[in-house]
């Protein structure tokens, strides 16, 4: 009986997540948890078992998308001018972070308990795979030293989520992100 309890849970887990990814990319990062169990064929505590939060469930969701962004930053590491290296690697987080219904939802962070079952996976992941990125371009003098790559997500979240409802969010979002990093003032 057990062994057939974790084939059903296994089960379970993938229809839910294969639903919630449909829910999230239709609906962004407030699709309904119980439409999601009904679509599913499943309870609510079904899905909360699987997934306790919505973070969790968002942070599912974007996990294909993230090891993507992630491959991209071992990919680009090294190559080319450190600068523009760093910030083609932001662009695409941007550009996922806005297409991608959710993404920039689990990206950010909240006021969760700081213990390994709430801690957030995605940023930790795209973190890890940015810092030679940003190592490389603090060591050109390209980035101000102290800077950090959770710095950087964090400004990518708070634009994308700004940018939203924008009739074009891609264009005002990648519009935000090259003025914040040119800064407002003109250059003296």
């Amino acid at each position: 009986m057990p062994n057939r309890q974790r084939a059903d849970a296994k089960r379970n887990y993938e229809r839910i997540l294969a639903v919630a990814e449909n829910a999230v990319a239709t609906h962004g990062a407030s699709a309904s948890l119980e439409q999601i169990a009904r679509t599913a064929g499943v309870g609510s505590a079904t899905v909360r078992r699987c997934f306790p939060t919505r973070r969790a469930l968002l942070e599912a969701v974007s996990h294909q998308r993230i090891d993507a962004l992630s491959d991209r930053a071992r990919a680009l590491a090294g190559q080319g001018d450190s600068r523009e290296t760093l910030l083609a690697w932001l662009g695409e987080v941007v550009t996922y972070s806005v297409t991608a219904r959710g993404l920039a939802v689990a990206l950010s962070y909240d006021a969760a308990p700081a213990d390994p079952a709430h801690a957030n996976s995605c940023s930790a992941a795209l973190e890890e795979a940015g810092e030679p990125l940003l190592r490389d371009a603090v060591r050109d003098g390209a980035v101000t030293p102290g800077v950090s790559v959770a710095d950087l997500i964090a400004l990518i979240v708070g634009i994308v989520l700004a940018t939203e409802h924008h009739p074009d969010p891609e264009a005002q979002a990648h519009h935000l992100f090259r003025l914040a990093v040119a800064g407002v003032s003109p250059r003296r």
